[in-house]
């Protein structure tokens, strides 16, 4: 598994983390614990854009590591 698989998996489980605690903020009738959900949704979501700048910036400087792009090529026989 290459690095920029391994930080793509790492930002897709971020962001689904932040789905997750936007989602007990939303659940939740606490006014505290909404708070909370909602600073570490936010919290969450800026270590994902800072990730998500350093995956661009790996992909344009090595872009054998563009995951996405290599999962649309089709397969050569």
């Amino acid at each position: 598994m290459t690095i920029g698989t391994q930080m793509h998996q790492t930002l897709t489980s971020l962001e689904g983390a932040v789905a997750d605690l936007k989602t007990y903020a939303l659940q939740t009738e606490d006014k505290n614990a909404k708070k909370q959900f909602t600073d570490y949704a936010n919290q969450l979501d800026s270590i994902a854009q800072g990730l998500k700048g350093r995956v661009n910036y790996l992909e344009s400087q090595e872009p054998q590591y563009k995951v996405f792009q290599k999962a649309q090529q089709p397969q050569q026989q």
